[in-house]
């Protein structure tokens, strides 16, 4: 299941962390420490959502 979740994780890391630097930038952030933030919030958040889909892909 982890073979799974880390393919998983390239996947749904960059998905996050693409939506969430465009809602910061929507919302108004321009620097770059806020936009990296942002990114790093994604990319922190996909790991329990690629272990979740792992873990229900395998049943």
């Amino acid at each position: 299941m982890i073979r799974l979740a880390a393919f998983l994780y390239g996947v749904v890391a960059s998905t996050l962390a693409a939506t969430a630097v465009v809602v910061a930038l929507v919302s108004g952030v321009t620097g770059l420490w806020g936009l990296l933030g942002a990114a790093g919030l994604g990319a922190a958040v996909a790991v329990p959502a690629s272990l979740a889909a792992a873990k229900a892909l395998r049943g």
